[in-house]
């Protein structure tokens, strides 16, 4: 795993000590010896982790992890605070500031390269997912973003846990943040979680008869709680646990005795990950709709078809099943964009949309070819049902007039279509187009509004 972490401490013995300890695991090591260092650095160059020390002199390790928190080009860089300060509001302080963990020196070796790694890993995720959003941002999705962050839920958090009197101060922490759904049984937990839509799910290691690691293993490897975020409460002493259950790829962990205000922090940073990386795959989720969608009419347009004809067609060849194609013309388009105007013209096509998904079948995959062109795509179809088709395309589309909303006019529009089959001969998708091409040619000049059927 290559990483470039910055250790950040005014103590040249401990900055040797952790660069020697990241250099063994083959990280990039950058080093600075104060805050004023830190920010330039990471102002400058790409940083995964941070490894901050609090008492510095200019500007603590507090300060710092504020200002990096406070820059949206710093702020999903993970910061662990390893202090020599060891008492639980400076952890809580450290916590608020925004650090992802809060390690006290001596710092056990095998604990800090689990968590170095575990962030690292989370990282490497929110940096795919902000790299593929930013396509989104580029077209105009910033304004989705910004109302996903401000349309926020009350969070919803499970928590797994086999005594009833923990179960019930854990549940008394957190309820001013989100809903609990409190459970003692692991095997309904799994299931729990898998139905339902939680924000964060806490595991309590206080089993007596269950493997909680086996749990939080589960937990990763169910595709509907893969990304839900888990926090393991550990029992003091437990570090082996700990390094562990970084490495099956839980998120945080918590020893106990349990402070409610360590658990309340680390819980709302949990949760805030989380919206964050759930608003990026939803606007890659958006982009990669909006890539394969005509905006005008919001049918596939024709970078989808290209790729999905091909499929179609192979796998139609392969299996022996027939494969027919229609395209359609909406005939004397040009004259209701000069007479109308375009606006005019855009309401003509969603509306010709509009009618060829309601005509098609479910199976039918109808496309925008380009300007006044469609495509329908028939799998399984012989040239005869193909006819059927598209005649009750062609018919409804003349048998209604279409309203204009901007003055109320009615226009009769009609279409001229062409289509061909697998069954003709044709050996590629590019193949079958032309021919169904060729059909319209026909059909525009054969009188329009008609079907023609492709030469076998």
């Amino acid at each position: 795993m290559t990483a470039r972490i910055l250790v950040v401490d005014d103590i040249p013995a401990n900055v040797k000590l952790l660069e020697a300890r990241l250099l063994a695991e083959y990280f990039d090591v950058l080093t600075a010896e104060n805050g004023y260092e830190c920010l330039d650095i990471c102002s400058k160059v790409s940083v995964d982790v941070i490894l901050l020390d609090i008492m510095m002199p200019g500007m603590d390790g507090f300060e710092v992890c504020e200002k990096l928190k406070s820059n949206p080009k710093t702020a999903h860089i993970p910061v662990v605070m390893v202090t020599a300060l060891d008492q639980p509001a400076d952890r809580v302080r450290g916590l608020r500031a925004g650090a992802d963990d809060f390690l006290t020196k001596p710092v056990n070796d095998m604990q800090l390269m689990a968590r170095v790694k575990s962030l690292v890993r989370l990282k490497m995720l929110s940096d795919e997912l902000k790299l593929r959003a930013e396509t989104a941002r580029s077209i105009g999705l910033e304004d989705h973003l910004a109302r996903a962050a401000q349309a926020e839920e009350v969070a919803s958090i499970l928590l797994v846990d086999g005594r009833a009197n923990s179960q019930e101060r854990i549940a008394r922490a957190l309820r001013p943040i989100a809903d609990i759904t409190a459970m003692n049984d692991p095997q309904a937990a799994i299931f729990e979680a898998a139905e339902g839509h939680f924000d964060l799910i806490i595991v309590n290691s206080n089993f007596d008869d269950y493997d909680a690691l086996r749990l939080c293993s589960q937990l990763r490897s169910l595709e509907r709680s893969r990304f839900i975020p888990v926090l393991l409460v550990v029992d003091q002493g437990g570090e082996s646990m700990v390094v562990r259950a970084l490495e099956l790829g839980v998120n945080d962990y918590i020893l106990r005795p349990v402070d409610p205000n360590e658990l309340l922090v680390r819980c709302l940073t949990q949760l805030k990950r989380k919206r964050y990386n759930d608003r990026l795959r939803d606007s890659v989720q958006q982009t990669i709709e909006l890539a394969v969608t005509d905006g005008l009419t919001g049918l596939n347009n024709r970078r989808y078809l290209d790729k999905h004809l091909k499929l179609l067609f192979d796998r139609a060849i392969a299996r022996g099943r027939p494969l027919s194609i229609c395209i359609t013309d909406i005939d004397r388009f040009k004259s209701v964009n000069d007479t109308y105007g375009h606006d005019a013209g855009d309401e003509v096509l969603k509306e010709f949309a509009a009618r060829i998904r309601s005509t098609v079948r479910g199976a039918d995959l109808a496309c925008r070819f380009g300007g006044e062109e469609f495509v329908v795509i028939m799998p399984d179809t012989l040239p005869d049902t193909a006819a059927a088709i598209a005649e009750r395309l062609r018919h409804v589309v003349e048998s209604q007039p279409f309203q204009l909303r901007q003055n109320g006019t009615a226009l009769t529009i009609t279409a001229s279509l062409g289509f061909s089959s697998t069954i003709g001969g044709a050996e590629s998708a590019e193949q079958l187009l032309k021919q169904a091409d060729r059909a319209l040619y026909e059909a525009k000049h054969g009188g329009r509004n008609r079907v023609v059927a492709a030469a076998a």
